[in-house]
């Protein structure tokens, strides 16, 4: 017993917040860089854009569709081993995107199985176990600090990336990628729970904490409002750069303006992470969304420079994924952290259908009307829906006798 004990104790929460945070670096930096395959990939293999596009759109949908799923599988019997097999469902989806001769082949490789793959390895599960790691006074400084990760990866390997598609094709590149990726195994052993699948105080089953959840209006509002995050934030990953480059800009402003993006989101996240213990996380939320949308139309409003898209990457890195710290720390606070990943999980759902729908609008009305201008004001007013839907909700937890929250 002191053997196993000692074994087990170098699982600290510092040590789980260390490695969740490079698996969401490794997770998120990979995924990022899919923007930068649409066009070498869609010319080599004489597809429109919109076949692309539609693989990432299902890309986002599936890994949506997964979540909740995956969540109540990681609630119940540990994140550990979902995120050996969400890591190993990546990386076979990036060896078949690699092969991919078809657009239905592209369409299983980068959709179906990385989609799957990622509802394993990115912040619901990792949220799930933090927040059952950390107390409630530190749990909102630790997602923020995770997701901050998370876009330290998008920062840190779209270079890498760029590099990679220059010299070796994006063929090799998405197999070096794929064997990066397999770091993600390793790193799955610290998120490993001693006491997977013991009781709780507060005797719930994930059904009754599901309609709980659905019942209850800030919990919808808020899912409601994620959905517009999922289709601002794809939406300008996967076009961007084509955007950019149909405007006559070099490809490396975009590479240089999606890296910025990563870099000023770990700024970000971290910054709504240490304020969602501090002020209301609705007022968060509320805040970064009309933020969004002003950023995005003053975007649109100056001439196009690299310096604008600099600046523009820039104001919407700080609020790129500072939504997930405050979204996933109302979910904790109303709910508790038993089925935290679950839950959390089914509101990313709603976020994964925004995205589904940026990326496959994005390249859909592209070869319709052979501009992203529709999409560009669609997400402006989107913004300003999403800031009003979360002003109120009601963070206050649900009363539960003996319910765990801390």
């Amino acid at each position: 017993m002191t053997a196993r004990r000692r074994r087990s104790d170098w699982r600290t929460p510092t040590a789980v917040l260390v490695c969740g945070g490079l698996i969401l670096t490794l997770a998120m930096g990979i995924r990022h860089g899919f923007g930068l395959f649409l066009q070498p990939m869609s010319a080599d293999l004489h597809w429109g854009r919109e076949t692309f596009a539609l693989a990432m759109a299902v890309q986002n949908l599936v890994w949506g569709a997964t979540q909740p799923f995956t969540g109540m599988l990681a609630d119940k019997h540990g994140t550990g081993r979902i995120v050996v097999i969400g890591a190993l469902l990546y990386v076979l989806g990036l060896v078949t995107m690699a092969h991919a001769t078809s657009p239905i082949v592209m369409v299983l490789g980068s959709g179906v199985l990385i989609g799957a793959g990622l509802s394993g390895v990115t912040f619901s599960v990792v949220s799930g176990v933090l927040g059952r790691k950390f107390p409630a006074e530190k749990r909102s400084m630790a997602l923020g600090i995770s997701a901050a990760a998370g876009s330290f990866g998008q920062f840190a390997m779209l270079p890498a990336t760029q590099w990679l598609l220059s010299h070796v094709g994006w063929y090799g590149a998405l197999l070096a990628l794929a064997a990066a990726g397999l770091l993600m195994v390793p790193l799955a052993a610290a998120l490993v729970e001693r006491h997977e699948g013991t009781a709780h105080a507060f005797q719930q089953s994930a059904a009754e904490a599901f309609r709980e959840a659905m019942g209850h209006r800030g919990y919808v509002l808020l899912t409601l409002g994620f959905f517009v995050c999922g289709f601002q934030v794809v939406f300008v990953g996967v076009h961007l750069p084509a955007y950019l480059a149909d405007r006559g800009l070099p490809a490396h402003v975009a590479v240089t303006a999606l890296a910025l993006i990563g870099l000023f989101n770990v700024v970000g996240t971290y910054t709504t992470g240490w304020l969602g213990s501090r002020m209301p996380k609705r007022h968060i939320l509320s805040a970064i969304y009309f933020a969004r949308a002003v950023v995005i139309a003053v975007f649109l409003w100056l001439p196009l420079s690299p310096a604008s898209v600099y600046a523009f990457a820039i104001a919407l890195g700080l609020l790129w994924l500072s939504t997930v710290p405050p979204t996933n720390g109302i979910v904790a606070g109303v709910f508790g952290v038993r089925y935290l990943a679950m839950l959390s999980g089914a509101t990313f759902f709603s976020h994964q259908i925004g995205s589904f729908l940026g990326a496959w609008l994005g390249g859909r009305l592209y070869d319709t009307t052979g501009s992203y201008d529709v999409v560009w004001w669609l997400a402006i007013a989107l913004g300003v829906v999403a800031g009003l839907v979360n002003l109120p909700i009601d963070e206050r937890a649900i009363a539960r006798p003996g319910a765990q929250r801390a």
